[in-house]
């Protein structure tokens, strides 16, 4: 694993217009990987935008990757954990012993966030199956990272499928959430680190709330950019 790329020090202070605008920055910063073999998961639902910019530029497939957070009972906002697509796994194990969180408590979270994670794997993909990502080089894109757990979880659940590489691109994040990435990514393109960093949509003008129906457009069959190999 290469990991950090350091891609990010050049600009701490970067703003965006909107998803689509950061999607094609980070396209020209993952420029060197067009022409490969190489499928692009955004994910759901903020990174699906930017994940299209990317896909287009590569000239890649693009498709969705599914992650749910696991809330702290009686504080949902806090994320004891994540669930990803193909059922990965992350949990804060010190949160969870520091507030007393039992394994009840933990299965109910699963069991409630899986069932929806599958309901949007069907509204998004309906019958199509996803990509195969065997021996491909995975880029998992997402409109930004806080702590990194759910993108951690993304990053474990596609190295099951045993892909060739596994990138990480984000328009924005802490450093110290990057650099952790970079332990069990291959590669990691942050193109912004500000200082003081306190949330994702701080470096974006418009920072709307993605619709269901926005991530079906760009999934939609049929378009350029989500030609590529399926599989199961």
């Amino acid at each position: 694993m290469n990991g950090w790329s350091g891609l990010a020090r050049r600009s701490g202070k970067r703003l965006y217009q909107d998803r689509r605008e950061a999607g094609e920055v980070l396209a020209r910063e993952l420029s060197s990987y067009r022409g490969h073999d190489v499928v692009v998961l955004g994910l759901a639902r903020g990174g699906v935008p930017v994940a299209a910019q990317v896909a287009r530029s590569l000239q890649a497939p693009l498709d969705v990757f599914l992650v749910r957070k696991l809330g702290v009972p009686q504080w949902e906002e806090l994320a004891m954990g994540a669930l990803a697509s193909g059922g990965g796994v992350v949990v804060n194990d010190n949160l969870v012993r520091n507030l007393g969180i039992g394994d009840e408590a933990m299965q109910a979270a699963i069991a409630r966030e899986t069932e929806e994670l599958n309901r949007r794997e069907q509204a998004y993909r309906g019958d199509r199956p996803p990509p195969e990502l065997t021996g491909r080089t995975v880029i998992l894109v997402d409109d930004g990272i806080a702590t990194g757990a759910s993108m951690l979880a993304a990053v474990r659940a596609v190295r099951s499928k045993n892909p060739a590489r596994i990138v990480v691109a984000v328009p924005v994040g802490p450093p110290s959430a990057c650099r952790e990435l970079a332990k069990e990514a291959d590669d990691v393109v942050c193109a912004s680190m500000p200082q003081g960093f306190e949330a994702v949509g701080q470096v974006f003008a418009d920072f709307h709330q993605v619709s269901d129906d926005e991530v079906r457009d760009l999934l939609a069959p049929g378009e350029p950019d989500q030609q590529g190999r399926q599989g199961n």
